[in-house]
């Protein structure tokens, strides 16, 4: 079997995880779901994502976790575990603080959205410690860089059918996207006036360490495709968003995300939960200060 088919397979199985962690995820069921026998998915998971199937599930439950925690302060305790596949809050909050070194409780109340995160001291899974602290920059200092530097708009983005290449980790991004432009030039999909590359977020920085977040490097076309090797169709569904239009530095990215959900949390929007995405509208190594002209998407309810 090629790594593509490979690839293909484990991918199915981390979309099935993610649309699934408030049920019972066997390995069994899971080998089925990409069509393994349960002794070589273990070891083809493991080789292809870096971690056990267990640590990957139980990282997503407890990130998840951590952001309904912050985000969904309406929502109960019980709820939350629910949502994230444990039946009892005694045993969801002993794996959390386990994992977080810090009760959900006291996580809730120590984590406001815009100035604080989680930092893992540790990278063994199931035993991270967490520190909260500022962020680099203050909300003031926030509002006078979207001032500076954003137009901000909600408003209604159509339906956009994407290719997109999974990407583990922010060190992959690169690759993924050089596998994404070779299949469109090889299409005659690329380059086109109207093409766009999106990069969509299936994981938070604020949770998930920057060399296991997953994100799509996608291609936007006028047509949904098919399966082709390790390029996938996807779909962003239509709604409403916020949009923040920068033309900024790549090293400017992660203030320009903090100002977004600064301005969404002080005008009194509330995250929908699907995943934010960049659209960008220059290759940003062809200018001369190496600015990129992007639009950063926030799905709303």
């Amino acid at each position: 079997m090629t790594s593509e088919e490979h690839i293909k397979r484990i991918r199915k199985v981390l979309n099935f995880i993610e649309e699934n962690l408030d049920n019972e995820l066997s390995l069994e069921n899971l080998a089925e779901t990409g069509n393994y026998s349960p002794f070589h998915f273990h070891r083809i998971f493991r080789g292809i994502i870096g971690e056990t199937l267990q640590e990957y599930i139980t990282r997503n439950r407890m990130e998840k976790s951590a952001m309904l925690l912050s985000h969904q302060k309406n929502k109960s305790l019980e709820e939350i575990f629910s949502e994230v596949g444990f039946k009892s809050n005694s045993t969801f909050s002993k794996t959390f603080k386990k994992y977080f070194g810090i009760s959900p409780t006291d996580f809730r109340k120590k984590s406001p959205e815009y100035f604080s995160k989680i930092l893992p001291m540790n990278s063994n899974i199931g035993q991270k410690e967490v520190v909260f602290q500022q962020y680099l920059y203050n909300i003031n200092q926030m509002k006078n860089f979207m001032e500076t530097n954003a137009k901000i708009e909600v408003k209604e983005l159509p339906e956009m059918n994407l290719a997109s290449v999974l990407s583990i980790g922010v060190q992959n991004i690169d690759n993924a996207y050089n596998k994404l432009i070779s299949w469109g030039i090889s299409k005659n999909l690329f380059p086109r006036e109207n093409v766009k590359m999106i990069s969509v977020y299936h994981d938070s920085f604020k949770v998930t360490a920057p060399d296991k977040v997953r994100i799509h490097a996608c291609m936007l076309l006028d047509e949904p495709i098919k399966t082709d090797g390790e390029i996938f169709p996807e779909t962003l569904p239509k709604g409403r968003h916020i949009v923040g239009s920068y033309f900024i530095g790549i090293h400017e990215f992660e203030k320009a995300w903090q100002s977004l959900f600064l301005w969404m949390n002080e005008n009194g929007y509330q995250y929908k939960r699907t995943f934010p995405f960049e659209i960008y509208h220059n290759n940003f190594k062809e200018h001369p200060e190496k600015k990129c002209r992007v639009d950063f998407c926030i799905p709303i309810i």
